[in-house]
């Protein structure tokens, strides 16, 4: 008798940490067989990606293979995209991998059958149709595209070295949405232009930098509490980024943005980092989606439309006690992993689901090496604890290191802590290749 399959469409955060535990659980002892899909070779956690575009982090250094992991931890992995979805037949179909050159097929079009499928596919950015973002902007969805923006944030650089090749006065960078994504590549940024004039890689200097911070909100990091953002905004002006805020782009072009109200922001580099949305394609396969190409699920994270379908992190649109839905944050993804590993154990073994529920523990936003202010929630009283300063950037730290526990175990976070020590002072503070 064949094994039931879980197939966990994917590898983000929440993603990896799932098929994780559930090959620990089930698929080391032969309980169930679990097969990650991705389209990507390796991970990355996601809030890592405004570092890597500025080439603070050496994706090379910290991403995950699937491969090697899953061979570690009791799970199977298919490289591929989800093209298709024949829930009747209960099967999958994944797209073809072309390589790099746009012809060649690696692997053919495949189909994947399943018992019980889940749907992690996180976010991407949602420029809601403004005029030229697409061509004339970056994305930091991927590690791909933030190492696109790295490549041309260097070479822009390069290119201001030289006086008489400069388009503006200052080296322009231009990011929509003040979000934690765009507060955070904007502190970066800044530090990023110091240790390019440190390493003799260019000969601008950090007052040499224009960053337009624009959000179209009154107030920037508008989902977080407003003690937390007015922090954020005075550190930010302290090293200098324009803030633009309740301020609406109506179009984008390879010189800059236009606002709704006549005002044009000349700009080197774009960035969109405004708005999310799920990826389009969730809404083409016969399932319950909102407008923004999430799927509904139930509070046990089961599609309203086939329990034997579950969806959860920034793609799944799931309700709440209060008639709200779950915020589309990394917490949230790593609390619904929890529950969904518990759910479909339970389901294995015919017993009841749970509901699950976001308990907020808090936001934290790191300004680069300057800062990083936050919130720590007070448990079941839902106050909160505000800090900043070395007590907050050691909370934002280890936030990426629970994520490395969840994946790793403690032996091998234990090394990679080691490692990562040494190579601040064997290798450069940032990627300049």
């Amino acid at each position: 008798m064949s094994l039931p399959r879980i197939v966990v469409v994917g590898g983000g955060a929440g993603g990896l940490e799932l098929v994780t535990r559930l090959g620990r659980k089930l698929g080391k002892r032969q309980r169930a067989e679990i097969v990650l899909v991705d389209r990507n070779p390796t991970h990355i956690w996601k809030p890592l990606l405004h570092e890597v575009a500025t080439g603070v982090l050496d994706s090379g250094l910290d991403e995950v293979s699937y491969q090697g992991h899953s061979k570690a931890h009791g799970y199977r992995f298919q490289r591929g995209t989800l093209s298709n979805l024949d829930r009747d037949a209960k099967k999958l179909t994944l797209a073809p991998i072309i390589d790099d050159d746009g012809e060649t097929v690696v692997l053919p079009s495949r189909e994947l059958d399943y018992d019980y499928l889940v749907m992690a596919l996180g976010s991407v950015s949602n420029d809601f149709g403004t005029p030229g973002v697409a061509e004339h902007a970056h994305f930091l969805d991927s590690p791909h595209q933030a190492e696109a923006f790295r490549h041309d944030m260097l070479n822009t650089f390069l290119r201001y070295s030289d006086p008489e090749r400069r388009i503006h006065p200052k080296l322009a960078v231009g990011i929509v949405g003040a979000g934690a994504t765009g507060v955070e590549l904007a502190a970066e940024l800044y530090g990023a232009s110091k240790m390019l004039n440190s390493y003799g890689f260019t000969s601008l200097e950090s007052t040499q930098l224009e960053v337009h911070l624009i959000e179209a909100a009154p107030r920037i990091l508008p989902a977080l509490p407003e003690r937390i953002s007015q922090a954020v905004h005075k550190e930010l002006e302290n090293l200098g980024v324009n803030m633009h805020v309740d301020t609406k782009v109506t179009c984008a072009d390879e010189e800059g943005f236009m606002t709704a109200d006549g005002t044009r922001i000349e700009t080197d580099l774009n960035v969109w980092a405004a708005g999310i949305k799920a990826p389009e394609f969730l809404s083409e396969l016969g399932l319950s989606t909102q407008r923004n190409h999430q799927l509904k699920v139930e509070r046990t994270l089961q599609s309203i439309d086939d329990p034997h379908i579950f969806a959860f992190g920034d793609c799944a649109s799931c309700p709440q006690e209060d008639g709200k839905t779950v915020p589309p944050r990394a917490q949230a993804a790593h609390q619904q992993a929890g529950t969904l590993f518990h759910n479909l154990v339970a389901t294995l073994n015919d017993k009841p689901l749970k509901d699950f529920t976001f308990h907020d523990r808090g936001s934290l936003i790191s300004l680069a090496h300057f800062d990083a202010v936050g919130s720590l929630m007070r448990g079941a009283s839902a106050r909160s604890l505000f800090i900043e300063g070395r007590l907050a950037k050691v909370f934002y730290a280890s936030l990426y290191r629970m994520h490395q526990l969840a994946i790793h175990g403690t032996v091998k976070t234990g090394m990679t802590v080691v490692v990562d020590g040494l190579n601040r002072f064997l290798k450069p503070k940032m990627k300049l290749h």
